[in-house]
């Protein structure tokens, strides 16, 4: 059966045109049903526009009069702004989470429901927002921002968090381990992922006083591949499946990431423009430069899941264009489908019992 998914579509930096081929490509290869949060006066016309010669598509118009801007100060903008499209389509999910018992599997009946939610907008309204009218699944102290990460192996990897928090204790190091691990496993279909500890050695004595006192937690938690401390250039050499930090940690080794692969494509693409045999090579290896720049390009991993909360929220870059959308939402629909979060709370259930 079809499922509902929620894009705020004034999120992206170039709202909403993206939003909107993005739910049309979305609605046409993946057969969910996709409600754009907006202002009905802005969204209506354009999407009656694009949708002229496929009228059947299930993509609807939900109403919201407001929007948080990316200069908007988070916090404040939660609060100040109630008819937002992020706190509108975060209720949607909530009226789908109550009418599923829980478990967004299928197609909330009802209008207003949903299984899951995309923005392209602010991250830190999108946190905030999703804790509010979410709340956080049971066992959980904190929410994680998820990361996909390519690696050498062609196999994509994990990595949480990447800063929904700046500050974290072990148990949270812990519960990011759990629900990376469940993600990896019901999302990315990682058989037995293995579940990496970031840190500045492989030796248990190596890394900070954070590291350290996590470190034993997880090689005692069950039902977790857990292979030890983990080094940053194990995040792309496929090394392990999910990597475990702290906000702070996780958000540079992101932005470093980001400006490396930024500097490799600038430089390889000077490079091949240099020389009349350099442009030569260059056409005849085409296809191989069209594969390495499809495996840096973010736009094919849809998003950051935020985990932890409860209900399905996939968090974009500003500068989503329309597949960066189209594939966010299909994120949003295959995380509600594997019922990630029943299983976070089971294993947190299971180690709190155990202890």
């Amino acid at each position: 059966m079809p499922i509902d998914i929620v894009v705020d579509a004034m999120g992206s930096d170039k709202a909403p045109d993206p939003e909107i081929r993005g739910a049309i490509l979305a609605a046409r290869h993946f057969g969910v049903r996709v409600h754009l949060v907006g202002p009905e006066d802005i969204l209506r016309p354009l999407l009656r526009q694009h949708l002229r010669h496929q009228k059947h598509l299930p993509v609807f118009v939900t109403p919201a009069s407001e929007w948080i801007t990316m200069d908007d100060k988070a916090a404040q903008a939660v609060r100040a702004k109630r008819d937002s499209t992020m706190r509108v389509g975060l209720r949607m999910v909530r009226e789908g989470l109550a009418s599923n018992g829980q478990h967004p599997h299928g197609s909330p009946s009802g209008a207003g429901k949903a299984a899951g939610f995309f923005t392209a907008g602010n991250t830190g309204a999108a946190m905030a927002t999703a804790k509010m009218v979410l709340g956080m699944l049971s066992g959980v102290d904190r929410p994680a921002l998820a990361t996909i990460v390519p690696t050498s192996r062609g196999v994509p990897s994990l990595l949480l968090d990447v800063g929904a928090n700046v500050d974290s204790d072990p148990d949270n190091l812990v519960q990011f381990a759990v629900m990376g691990h469940m993600y990896a496993q019901n999302v990315l279909k990682i058989q037995n992922p293995r579940v990496g500890l970031l840190s500045i050695g492989e030796e248990d004595s190596k890394g900070n006083s954070l590291t350290r006192d996590t470190l034993p937690l997880l090689r005692a938690l069950n039902g977790i591949n857990f292979i030890g401390n983990v080094e940053g250039r194990d995040l792309f050499n496929g090394h392990c499946d999910v990597t475990v930090c702290d906000g702070f940690v996780g958000n540079v080794a992101l932005k470093t990431s980001e400006g490396i692969a930024k500097l490799v494509s600038h430089s390889l693409r000077e490079a091949l423009k240099s020389t009349v045999t350099s442009q030569v090579g260059a056409l005849l290896s085409r296809r191989a430069f069209d594969d390495f720049k499809k495996r840096l390009d973010y736009s094919e991993y849809g998003g950051a899941p935020l985990l932890g909360v409860r209900g399905v929220c996939i968090v974009g870059h500003g500068s989503s264009n329309e597949k960066a959308i189209m594939n966010g939402i299909r994120v949003a629909a295959e995380f509600a489908y594997a019922e990630v979060n029943t299983g976070i709370e089971a294993a947190l259930h299971s180690r709190a019992s155990a202890s």
